[in-house]
């Protein structure tokens, strides 16, 4: 049983930790209830949920038998779950599958048993026909109407109202029981009416039904002879009940005497439980919540008047169905260990235990494995595959429990569940938790050690727990260090550590103390502090409690708030409170405020003014229903007059305790009329407001209250929709608590009578309304006092139906290669069944006519809202060049209703898409090889490529020269004049209609090439810079700087590609795109450095900063592998306002826009999978109001081919110059040798390499760069300058985390070893990769 009792509940509970490692049997986590009720109504719904590894299959048993849901057509099962969903959409009745169910979840591991569910349907059956005679009764005499509702399930709630809707009213002397009846204890001649009705209110339903009335005759008399006391209910003088534990007791006590009697309650033998017990229906009702074994006993209730007395004796035995008392749990057992599972549950009477396993009788499983001693089982040696599911079953005949407990036979070595290397601050002086979760099995041993060394901490100041955390008791600063949890067990050991660092505590050593001031003077009070100085501290100040605002009059600093000029509204109790994110302290100091000395009228425009003080000494009169007079004092106005009065309000009926403004008066009365509602207990208090600020509220007037009056108002919104098949949904708002309304419908234009029912929610819902037919409806409030104004008439309509017709004569004309018009008949209007929507295209890419072309057959769909005889839509976006199929669906708000007939189309040839992929490799110096492939979407029949090519020396180009090649050919190999010549590449893929999009590409560079460039274009940053910050401060200055700017971009060609510009300061970036427009070609610069100003850049950066405060920010890309979900957020109207999602390919530069006219967010298609993307959004209006660029890549993206880095032009340039150092070094040393004298090795060692590339004034480079011009590590460098070739190829380096290849490539990061190698050579020297330093080694 070793496992049992050591095994720490936090292993036992990290099995959902590591689920997706560990194997699991079954584990139950949702069912329905046993006694499950459904709404005939609606699907029935029987849940079954359960967890497990591999994931549990499910099966059901329906009154012990098995239930074979495949065969039945009206039943479902969930997928990866075991729930049942039983529809009647297609007939079928609800009691027909009513019974017992049970569900079993099973896995290679064992089943687990769900509770055994009655599953029942609610009844609400219709009260008998009767005719009832007329009662007639003498004044004084008893009386009983019964109710006698009929039995619904479950029971209805029974009240009683009259012809009127109003209930009828109860007192002492006249009641409802608990059985619905209505007990008189003696009649009254007023009690004589024609309209006593009992009601019954089905919850499932929501409906309530309503008993035939009773008629009651009082035959009155001049006396009435006064009576002893007798019991209505119940009869006799003895009665019993049984009541289970758990629930509510009801004892009931109706007594008939003239006067009418009083009821008490005592029980025999001890006193009544007061905080369990409550009396209700004017002490009739004796009600006890959650009874228990001790509630048992003889309760007592005694009816007394003045005439007599009589008494009832009620005798209560508490049963109880099973409860559980110690509940079975999961075991995670090593294989060869014993365990034990528990099961201990109680009852009245004593229940029995069951023992199953896997959901059958335990003795037939594991005979021999097994021993069983009542509710506790012995479980003998496991092995490996033994796991099981064990249930325990409680039963009495009051009910029964069933838990199960899988038994789990693990082999694991040990783990650590949380994170690793915590940090854990804490205050000195303080308990301390370090946690150190674990799991494995057998179950493993925790030790802590401290600073990796000594003996483990167990005892004194620590303590260990079983779950594996370690307790300090009091936290020291020598307590400060890494403590290690080291966890093992026979199949291995693992450790963690976690920091912990000892803080001082932060103590306020100068606190603020009470203060008397003058009004006018100066008031500070002191909070000096001590803590932590690594814990950032945060001093806030408060007053009465409430927050203090820092305004311009008070002043705050480290050590103390100083008030000056203090007034008497400054009076209070001020805290400091000084916090950490450790801890906090607090001290608290009261400030008196004394006023002035009194002064001479003559003299007090000489002082100071304030606020005023409150009025003073409210009073009431002139009460009436709707109105009463408020009269006050004025108080002192402080200097400064008053000018107004604000009464406030406060009643304790529906919003007690809060103050609301009633009305406002002005400053020179002292006596108003209030205008008032109705049914409020109102108490008053008036502010008194001048030049310097409102004054304290005055002291409350006495409470007064209005007398109740109908509603007034009549409820707004009111509507009528369907939200379910036949049916209507009658909505409205409430106007006010305690209100009831009468809501009345009627079909329109059909001579009906107007339905009406009472309720007192804001809602109602017709049944069997008919699909989408219309209904006048209409609403009152209502209250104890009557009804209030009716509503207008409001046409409502109940619930669409599904449309019954499909479009006819669907059709398609004018095809062409991306859209086609579409053609169809409209439906009948009746078949429509509800409002119609749209007429809805479904529509997708069948095929490509190129054969071999895989195309992605996704349905779309688009909806048109034509209308006329002859409606027609264009439907857009299609690709060229291939099979489409389409059907049309007529829409309303609800449903979709049936296809059209198919229709196939072909889209014509279009003009191609980007080639696939375009590379350019320099294999030697003096030639330039371009290889590509046909583009992704051809669009037709390719018969060829233009690729056209320039050369390029900073800002000047050569003349194009252009090749033609057939579609066969995707390579092509240029000499170059020069080694030094550059060129721009552009190509394009033909069809018959055209050439398409533009690939664009420059040859490779050099190394140190291209740094004058940057610096020229680093300067023109910092000129667009310049000229925005003159725009904003020099706005004369503007029109100069344009000249300029727009000189400059004159002699830019017209087919300068899209650049993108940045302009960096040390605290902002702004990115301002610039977009030269060029027939037919759309090209994109890769170097997001280069500038190139034109004036539509210019255009776009004025219109951006006068836009009128519009934004477009927290743009956020969702990428897939073919779309994304873009969003961002703007605060343009969310009507009419347009957008563009620019969006650039950053393989070849080619940028599509994509308008939106809906709000974000948006779903970008048509995307390349593994390809990377820039995007950005921008306002349709406003070009200028753009969001930042974001930067993304799509899913699936293919590696890039690898560049023998041997043949490229800065690695050759890099050798040779290391090779030149090493020959000057080595000369230096022998000439220094031969003079005999000591070379400074240490001094040359320690000198400093320069991290910059420097050029020296002869033109040659010192190649030093701390990143691209270190050595491959992992090669040695000999003295002469050749480099050995390592054990590693340089395929180990081409997918490093720093070494990347650009577009065409080019490899332009640098060599990294790979992180298995650091590991393993992280001991050795770094010198040692370094020529310079191998020297120096020699020396």
């Amino acid at each position: 049983w070793g496992v049992f009792f050591t095994m720490s509940p936090c292993a036992l509970l990290s099995i959902s930790v590591i689920s997706k490692e560990v194997k699991q049997p079954p584990t139950i986590i949702k069912q329905s209830l046993k006694d499950y009720i459904v709404d005939p109504r609606d699907n029935i719904i029987i849940e079954c949920e359960a967890k497990g590894n591999p994931v549990p299959t499910f099966m059901w048993r329906r009154n012990g038998k098995f239930f074979n849901v495949g065969k039945d057509p009206r039943v479902t099962m969930r997928k990866r779950s075991g729930t049942l969903e039983i529809s009647f959409r297609n007939g079928g009745r609800p009691e027909d599958y009513e019974g017992e169910y049970q569900c079993f979840a099973s896995n290679n591991f064992g089943t687990a048993l769900s509770n055994k569910m009655l599953l029942r349907v609610s009844k609400s059956p219709l009260w008998p026909k009767e005719v009832l005679e007329p009662v007639v009764i003498n004044e004084g005499a008893p009386l009983v109407l019964a109710c006698n509702p009929p039995p619904g399930l479950p029971p209805p709630n029974t009240f009683w109202m009259n012809s009127a809707m109003l209930p009828i009213s109860q007192d002492e002397r006249v009641s409802m029981g608990l059985n619905g009846d209505l007990y008189f204890s003696n009649v009254l001649a007023k009690d004589a009416a024609t309209d006593y009705s009992c009601n019954a209110r089905f919850l499932f339903t929501h409906t309530i039904q309503q008993k035939n009335p009773f008629t009651l005759k009082v035959l009155t008399s001049r006396s009435v002879p006064e009576t002893t006391p007798t019991f209505l209910t119940p009869t006799g003088t003895t009665s019993s009940k049984m009541v289970l534990r758990g629930e509510q007791m009801l004892l009931e006590c109706i007594a008939a005497g003239v006067p009418t009697p009083r009821i008490h309650w005592f029980k025999k033998g001890g006193e009544l439980p007061t905080q369990k017990v409550k009396t209700e229906n004017y002490n009739k009702t004796l009600r006890i919540m959650s009874v228990s074994e001790e509630d048992s006993g003889e309760y007592v209730c005694r009816a007394n008047n003045k005439i007599g007395s009589i008494s009832h004796s009620i005798s209560v035995q508490v049963k109880a169905a099973p409860y559980w008392l110690e509940k079975p749990q999961n075991l995670i057992l090593a294989p060869d260990e014993n365990g034990r599972l528990v099961c201990r549950a109680n009852g009245n009477p004593k229940p029995s235990i069951q023992w199953l396993v896997n959901g059958e009788p335990i003795e037939s499983e594991f005979p021999r494995m097994i021993l069983h001693m009542h509710d506790v089982l012995i479980l003998a040696v496991q092995f490996t595959g033994s796991s099981a599911v064990y249930q325990c079953n409680a039963s009495n005949e009051h009910g029964y429990l069933l838990a199960n407990a899988f038994v789990n036979i693990l082999d694991m070595a040990p783990r650590m569940l949380g994170p690793k290397n915590q940090l854990i601050k804490v205050i000195e002086n303080n308990r301390t938790f370090l946690d150190c979760p674990y799991f494995g099995s057998p179950m493993p041993e925790l030790r802590w050690f401290k600073n990796g060394q000594g003996s483990s901490l167990d005892g004194g100041q620590y303590r260990v727990y079983l779950n594996g955390t370690l307790e300090i008791k009091r936290a020291r600063t020598e307590d400060q260090g890494t403590y290690t949890c080291v966890a093992s067990n026979i199949l291995g050991r693992v450790d963690n550590q976690v920091r912990l660092e000892v803080k001082e505590p932060t103590r306020i050593v100068r606190a603020p103390e009470h203060l008397t001031v003058t009004r006018g003077s100066l008031a500070q009070f002191d909070c000096r502090v001590k803590y932590d100085v690594s814990l950032p501290i945060t001093v806030t100040w408060t007053k009465d409690d409430k927050p203090l605002s820092i305004s311009w009059r008070l002043k705050k600093d480290e050590d103390s708030l100083t008030i000056p000029n203090v007034l008497e509204s400054d009076e209070g109790t001020y805290t400091c409170t000084v916090s950490t994110e450790l801890d906090e302290d607090s001290a608290s100091a009261r400030l008196t405020v004394l006023g002035y000395d009194p002064i001479s009228p003559s003299n007090r425009s000489t002082l100071l003014a304030d606020r005023p003080e409150p009025p003073r000494d409210l009073e009431l009169s002139d009460p009436s229903e709707r109105s009463v007079r408020l009269t006050w004092i004025h108080g002192n106005d402080n200097n400064s007059p008053i000018t107004e009065f604000q009464v406030q309000f406060e009643e304790n009926r529906f919003q007690p305790g809060r103050w609301q403004n009633l009305s406002s008066y002005p400053g020179d009365l002292n006596s108003v009329v209030l205008q008032l509602s109705p049914y409020v207990n109102y108490q008053f208090r008036v502010i008194a407001i001048n030049a310097i600020g409102p004054s304290r509220p005055s002291r409350p007037s006495p409470r007064y209250q209005t007398s109740g009056a109908p509603p007034d108002v009549v409820p707004r919104g009111l509507k009528g929709e369907g939200t379910k098949t036949n049916n209507m949904e009658i909505s409205w708002e409430k106007n006010g608590p305690n209100l009831r309304y009468i809501v009345s419908w009627r079909q329109k234009d059909m001579s009906q009578d107007w339905k009406n029912v009472t309720t007192t929610l804001a809602r109602h819902v017709i049944h069997n309304a008919g699909t989408y037919k219309p209904y006048e409806i209409k609403v009152l409030a209502l209250n104890d006092f009557g009804p209030g104004p009716e509503s207008s008439i409001v046409i409502g309509y109940s619930a669409e139906g599904r449309p019954t017709a499909a479009p006819t004569d669907v059709r398609v004309s004018k095809i062409d290669s991306t859209k086609t018009h579409v053609h169809w008949a409209p439906v009948d209007p009746n078949t429509i069944m509800g409002a119609l929507k749209e007429y809805r295209v479904h529509y997708w890419r069948e095929s490509s006519l190129l054969k071999g072309l895989r195309v992605n057959k996704e349905v779309k769909t688009k909806g048109f809202n034509a209308s006329g005889l002859q409606p027609s839509g264009i439907l857009t976006d299609l690709i060229p060049y291939s099979n489409y199929k389409m059907y049309m669906k007529i829409v309303n708000r609800r449903y979709e209703g049936p296809p059209s007939n198919t229709v196939e189309f072909q889209t014509k040839e279009g003009v191609p898409g980007v080639p696939k992929f375009f590379r350019i490799k320099r294999w030697r110096t003096d030639t330039i090889h371009l290889e590509w492939e046909k583009p992704e979407e051809p669009n037709g029949i390719l018969i060829g490529y233009t690729l056209k090519y320039q050369t390029v020396n900073g800002s000047q180009v050569g003349h194009i020269q252009m090749e033609n090649f057939p579609p066969n050919v995707t390579q092509f190999t240029l000499r170059l004049p020069d080694r030094s010549t550059h060129y721009k590449f552009f190509l394009s893929a033909r069809t018959q209609v055209g050439a398409g999009e533009v690939y664009a590409e420059d040859s490779p560079h050099f190394a140190n090439e291209g740094k004058n460039a940057s610096k020229n274009i680093h300067m023109s940053g910092v000129y667009l810079y310049f000229c925005f910050l003159s725009s904003m401060l020099f706005p004369s200055f503007v029109a100069v700087s344009t000249d300029i700017l727009l000189s400059a971009v004159a002699s830019t060609p017209s087919t300068s590609p899209t650049t993108t510009a940045s302009i960096t300061t040390t605290t902002t970036t702004t990115t301002i795109t610039m977009i030269t427009t060029v027939p037919t070609v759309i090209l994109s610069s890769k170097r997001t450095d280069l500038s190139v100003l034109d004036t539509s850049t210019l255009y776009f950066f004025i219109v951006g900063l006068s836009a009128p405060r519009r934004q477009i920010w927290n743009l956020t890309v969702e990428p897939n592998s073919n779309y994304a979900d873009v969003s961002w957020k703007h605060n343009f109207p969310t009507n009419g306002s347009e957008f563009v999602l620019e969006f650039t390919l950053k393989s070849n530069g080619t940028v599509r826009s994509v308008p939106v006219k809906h709000q974000p967010p948006i779903k970008l298609a048509g995307l390349i999978e593994g390809a990377r993307y820039q995007l950005r959004v921008y306002s349709h209006e406003h070009h200028g109001i753009s969001s930042e660029y974001v930067d993304f890549e799509t899913l699936a993206a293919y590696s890039k081919d690898q560049v023998d880095i041997a043949t490229q032009g800065w690695f050759i340039g890099l050798m040779c110059a290391v090779a030149l150092l090493v020959l000057i070094l080595l000369i230096v040393c022998f000439i220094k040798r031969s003079r005999g004298g000591k070379y400074p090795v240490r001094d040359k060692k320690d000198l400093p390499l320069d991290a910059v590339d420097q050029k020296d004034q002869d033109g040659s480079f010192d190649y030093r760069s701390d990143e691209d011009n270190k050595p491959l590590q992992g090669s040695q460098t000999s003295l002469d300058g050749n480099v050995k070739e390592s054990d590693d190829s340089l395929v180990d380096y081409g997918d490093g985390g720093n070494g990347q290849f650009n577009e065409d490539g080019s490899f332009i990061g640098q060599y990294t070893v790979k992180k298995d190698k650091e590991e393993t050579e992280g001991n050795e020297s770094s010198e040692a990769t370094s020529p310079v330093n191998a020297i120096y080694s020699l020396a």
